[in-house]
């Protein structure tokens, strides 16, 4: 029986073998890999995936899809909300049988991401990194470019700086409207997110808060906007505050936020 894709779950099943052959190559799975498929809906990535690997764990949320998925030998399927999926607990489960090699093994994570939901999914993962080797995406062409994006440029936004301070990322391959059934309104991409192997320590919760603020009026100089924050928290240190946000490379915003 056909599955008709599911509007609230953000469904567009991808179809294009070409993609899906260049997408696989990308992600470049290798036989006892550890890697988690989110959404694998019709499973178009997952059966070249698992061809590759010997075993994948997938997480759906359609209960239809998941019972399809269930009578698949080489799946283990973890039916729920990708954004209540405890990925450490998963690293542990998926790893156990390596025990001694956990220490060194991470998870790899890959996905044709729900167009709605995908921020939050991203803002989720980026909290449980530390157990994470690389991420492969399929999202939105217009998300990819304001993660990926460069200082001074109209792309340059609050998740560029959220995302470029904790991983090193690539748009690795463009996908057509045409690639999918239904097509979306919208280009795609497929983005590569290697977290990065010695990353700045600091307090996540105040880069947060000091990106938001800083980009809550990206139009206006730091000064009406930042420069009230930094004050009411004693910050005695040099920041130039002359300048939009858009301006201020992710490096000056970390030294920022480890200052304070």
């Amino acid at each position: 029986m056909k599955h008709i894709a599911r509007k609230r779950f953000g469904q567009h099943f991808l179809t294009d073998g070409g993609i899906i052959d260049a997408i696989v190559d990308a992600i470049h799975p290798e036989p006892g890999q550890a890697m988690v498929e989110i959404g694998p809906g019709l499973a178009a990535l997952t059966q070249p995936l698992v061809e590759r690997l010997g075993h994948l764990s997938v997480i759906e949320l359609d209960r239809d899809l998941a019972v399809r998925l269930r009578e698949h030998p080489h799946l283990s399927v973890v039916e729920s909300d990708v954004l209540k999926v405890d990925f450490r607990a998963l690293a542990t489960q998926m790893l156990a049988p390596t025990a001694e090699a956990a220490p060194l093994q991470k998870i790899r994570v890959v996905g044709n991401l729900p167009y709605n939901i995908s921020t939050p999914i991203l803002f989720h993962l980026l909290a449980q990194v530390d157990v994470i080797e690389d991420q492969h995406f399929m999202l939105q062409k217009e998300v990819i470019d304001r993660m990926v994006a460069q200082p001074a440029t109209s792309d340059y936004s609050r998740l560029s700086v959220m995302l470029q301070w904790r991983y090193d990322m690539a748009n690795v391959l463009f996908v057509p409207p045409e690639s999918f059934d239904p097509p979306p309104r919208v280009d795609s991409a497929v983005v590569r997110m290697v977290p990065l192997a010695t990353p700045p320590v600091l307090h996540v919760k105040t880069l947060e808060t000091l990106v938001q603020v800083a980009f809550s009026q990206r139009r206006k100089i730091l000064r009406n906007t930042l420069g009230k924050w930094l004050d009411e928290k004693g910050f005695a240190g040099h920041f130039d505050l002359q300048r939009r946000a858009e301006e201020v490379p992710v490096a000056e915003f970390v030294a920022l936020a480890q200052a304070v």
